[in-house]
């Protein structure tokens, strides 16, 4: 498939680079130069602006927050005003539910198509083509779309016709996530302040009751204090926690636990933390337990 690829950050890039390795036609577009250049020396067209990134069948955006998004598809020469009628926009970023509803009455309104296909899966898993997909749009168009999954992850999962649908599901799974953050760092506290090995303790979990790849990864990241790089910083932490709540205030479902969770992520980002990998807020406990801080 004839493609556009707007945004070669940590998960991007590698997306992007695993599109052309199954044989797609990528043209690529990024705020930074340099990351442009990089895939265009593995095979990708360069983008000097959106427009040129919307000339094929379809777009991939995979962009850091609704701000970015927006700007991308409702600013001068974005990709509303660009892509062709019955060409699609596939949104691969973490995005509310509301913006993802206002995306595709806009397409839809320009004859253009729809595709909500944000992923589960840290950068490592995209440069892998591991991801988990979760899809939502038209039935015939996710099918013409399969081999673009393919091409991205190990298994897409069709939740719903309507795309805003698949945005919900990843916001409530990141929600799921943050709070195995945060329990795990809790434990790894109270564990760690009697003396025990934390690497030992996840061992323990993960052979036993905990064995999901969820435990796995941030136990690890937690019990080696391994929070730079940010594989997902914490300020996009904060966000998905924030757009949970959006969406439990607009269906009525209260949610106590993602409220704990945004002051937890407050903390860490009010100490300096932003920069640092989300798994730093399950070093929060033992800081306050009287170790050492993970903002260091």
């Amino acid at each position: 498939m004839d493609m556009g690829f707007i945004g070669l950050g940590n998960m991007g890039a590698a997306m992007a680079e695993n599109l052309l390795t199954a044989g797609h036609s990528v043209t690529a577009h990024n705020r930074s130069r340099a990351k442009v250049d990089a895939l265009v020396a593995v095979g990708a067209r360069p983008a000097h602006t959106v427009a040129e990134a919307c000339r094929g069948d379809a777009v991939i955006s995979m962009l850091a927050n609704d701000e970015a998004v927006e700007a991308v598809t409702f600013g001068d020469s974005g990709i509303l005003s660009s892509l062709r009628p019955g060409a699609v926009h596939v949104s691969c970023s973490t995005i509310s539910v509301d913006l993802a509803k206002r995306l595709t009455e806009s397409h839809a309104e320009a004859g253009q198509r729809f595709v909500s296909a944000p992923v589960f899966g840290r950068p490592e898993a995209a440069a892998a083509r591991k991801l988990f997909i979760v899809a939502a749009g038209e039935a015939e168009l996710l099918q013409t779309l399969s081999p673009v999954f393919d091409a991205l992850g190990q298994r897409t999962f069709v939740v719903a016709e309507q795309p805003s649908t698949a945005n919900l599901v990843k916001l409530s799974g990141n929600f799921l996530i943050a709070s195995v953050i945060e329990s795990l760092g809790e434990a790894m506290a109270l564990i760690g302040k009697a003396g025990v090995d934390k690497q030992t303790y996840v061992e323990i979990l993960t052979s036993t009751l905990f064995g999901a790849p969820a435990y796995q990864v941030y136990g690890g990241l937690i019990a080696r204090e391994e929070f730079e790089p940010a594989g997902f910083a914490a300020t996009l932490g904060l966000k998905d926690v924030r757009l949970v709540l959006e969406a439990g205030e607009d269906l009525q479902v209260p949610l106590p636990i993602a409220s704990l969770l945004r002051d937890r992520f407050l903390t860490l980002l009010a100490n300096g933390g932003g920069a640092l990998d989300w798994s730093a807020v399950g070093a929060l406990s033992a800081w306050e337990a009287g170790g050492a801080s993970p903002m260091r």
